[in-house]
């Protein structure tokens, strides 16, 4: 019987209770930033794919008051925590975890298209192009299905008119636009730089489902200031006094 060690940790400035494992894979700016990219609207449904212990899901759920959301997780482990930490925020009434995993098709779950989905799929999908991560870590490093899974998964949880919001590495833009392209569009591309001078490392993209608008590529969003500090707007999304906005 694998023992594992959990922090409490706080999100949203003290807002978000997170217990987390120690070891395994734990939530940082780009979860934050997946929640703060979320705009449904009050009484829509969202769901997040790999919710993990729910820190984009729990954040997501305290910034839209009034909006339902659904996490799904594989990892026994990862979805146990998930559903204490529901518990523990008192958002049980609006906010669940199920079992799940997204190489499975989207229909196995048994639930309704939702109004939006979010995901921070694994960054890569090639064990051996990086140097192993620590087993409790290598769900969230390593996309055993591949991106493209993901992707299709995402476009199968939501209705037509819906919105999918997933966060990657900027490199590849190229995959996530013709991935979802095939169903989707009215793209808005949200490019995130570690420094102003500095090339993108990540990418918030936004998509409809069925949607025809012509693509969006929006400001960036930059992490750091020189010094090396967050960033004012950074300091703001993390503290939850501001979101991710789209156009």
């Amino acid at each position: 019987m694998r023992i594992m060690t959990v922090t409490e940790d706080r999100l949203l400035d003290g807002q978000v209770r997170l217990r987390q494992s120690a070891g395994g894979y734990r939530a940082g700016m780009d979860a934050a930033l997946l929640a703060a990219a979320c705009d449904a609207k009050a009484g829509q449904r969202v769901l997040e794919a790999g919710c993990g212990p729910g820190a984009a899901l729990l954040a997501a759920a305290r910034r839209r008051g009034e909006t339902a959301f659904t996490g799904v997780e594989r990892d026994p482990d990862a979805l146990a925590l998930a559903r204490d930490n529901i518990a523990l925020n008192d958002l049980a009434e609006r906010v669940d975890a199920v079992a799940g995993d997204v190489g499975q098709p989207y229909k196995t779950l048994g639930l309704k298209a939702f109004d939006a989905a979010l995901a921070n799929p694994p960054y890569f999908d090639d064990a051996g192009a990086i140097r192993g991560p620590a087993p409790a870590k290598t769900g969230a490093w390593i996309a055993d299905d591949g991106l493209a899974a993901w992707l299709a998964f995402l476009l199968s949880s939501v209705r037509e008119g819906g919105t999918v919001t997933v966060i990657h590495r900027a490199d590849r833009l190229a995959d996530i636009l013709g991935g979802l392209g095939a169903k989707a569009g009215s793209f808005q591309v949200r490019p995130v730089q570690p420094f102003a001078q500095a090339p993108a490392k990540r990418v918030l993209v936004r998509a409809i489902k069925a949607g025809k608008a012509p693509l969006i590529l929006l400001p960036a969003l930059v992490l750091h200031d020189e010094g090396g500090a967050h960033s004012a707007q950074a300091e703001a999304i993390l503290r939850g006094r501001a979101a991710v906005d789209w156009a």
